[in-house]
C-alpha cells in the first residue's frame, strides 16, 4: 500500500505533456540540480529525472563518481606496478558490459541537455563518453567489446561539435563556429569505416546535419559592412534603382581602398 505522498497525479496534472517543454531543471530536495522529463505514453503516465552532474543515476561505482574512473584509476595502478607499461592489462565482459550501461546514461543525458540548451554540459558529457570508447576499444579483452561502440563515432563527435559550435555562436564568434563545423565534418569523414548499418545511417545523418547547422549559422551571422553593401546592391539592382546601385558600388571600391 502506497501512501498519499507516493502519488504524482498532482504533479502530472500540474505539468501537462507539451512536446515542446517535456524538459525541464529542478533542484531536489537534496540541494542537487536534476531534469526531468515529463512522459506520455498512452495510458501510461509519467516523469524521468536524473542528476544533472556527476552520474545522471547519483551512484557511485566502486564508491568512484563514474564506472570509467575506476577502471581507468585501475590501469593507473597497473601501471605503477608493472614499471609504466600497460601490457597485459584488459577489461572483462562484466567490467565492459558495466561501461556500456554508464556510456548509454550519459547519452540518455545529453540528449535532454540539448533540448535544454546547456551545451557546455553537452560538451562535457560527449567527451566523457568519447574517452570511454577509446578507453574501451584500447583495453577490452573481447574483440567484440572493443569495436561494440565504434558504429556510434560519427554520431558522438557529431553532437560534440555542434555543442562547441553553438557555444561559439552564443559569444558571438560566428567564424569559430563555422570553423567548428568545418572541423567536425572532417573528423567524421576520416572515421574508419565500420561495416553496420548504425554506422552507415549515422555518416549519412551527420553529413546532413551538419549542412544544416552550417546553413543555419550563415544565415544568423550578422553581415560586416561590406556584405552590408554588397546585399543592397543586389537589391538596388534587382528594383531598377540605378543611381542607388551606382552609389553603392562606390561606397564598396572607397572600402577596398580603405583596406588597402
Amino acid at each position: 500500500m502506497v501512501s498519499m505522498g507516493e502519488d504524482i497525479t498532482e504533479i502530472l496534472s500540474a505539468w501537462s505533456f507539451d512536446p515542446e517543454t517535456n524538459v525541464r531543471k529542478i533542484r531536489g530536495t537534496d540541494g542537487v540540480e536534476k531534469i526531468q522529463v515529463r512522459i506520455n505514453q498512452g495510458a501510461f503516465q509519467g516523469i524521468l529525472q536524473i542528476d544533472l552532474d556527476g552520474r545522471p543515476d547519483g551512484c557511485r561505482p566502486h564508491g568512484q563518481t563514474f564506472a570509467l574512473d575506476y577502471y581507468q584509476n585501475s590501469l593507473q595502478t597497473y601501471r605503477q606496478q608493472n614499471n609504466s607499461e600497460d601490457d597485459g592489462f584488459s577489461l572483462d565482459p562484466e567490467a565492459c558490459e558495466e561501461l556500456f550501461e554508464e556510456g548509454a546514461r550519459i547519452y540518455e543525458r545529453y540528449a535532454f541537455l540539448l533540448q535544454l540548451k546547456e551545451y557546455p554540459r553537452v560538451i562535457r558529457d560527449t567527451e566523457r563518453n568519447m574517452q570511454l570508447f577509446r578507453f574501451v576499444n584500447r583495453y577490452a579483452a573481447s574483440e567484440q567489446d572493443k569495436s561494440n561502440l565504434e558504429k556510434w563515432w560519427p554520431y558522438i563527435l557529431r553532437i560534440n561539435g555542434t555543442a562547441r559550435a553553438f557555444v561559439a555562436r552564443d559569444e558571438g564568434d560566428f567564424v569559430e563556429a563555422l570553423d567548428i563545423v568545418a572541423k567536425t565534418r572532417d573528423r567524421i569523414r576520416e572515421c574508419p569505416m565500420i561495416d553496420t548499418e548504425e554506422f552507415r545511417v549515422e555518416m549519412e545523418r551527420s553529413e546532413e546535419a551538419l549542412e544544416a547547422l552550417e546553413s543555419e549559422l550563415l544565415e544568423a551571422k550578422p553581415l560586416n559592412r561590406k556584405e552590408q553593401l554588397e546585399q543592397m546592391l543586389a537589391e538596388a539592382v534587382e528594383g531598377d534603382n540605378f543611381e542607388r546601385a551606382a552609389e553603392l558600388r562606390d561606397m564598396i571600391q572607397q572600402l577596398a581602398v580603405e583596406d588597402i
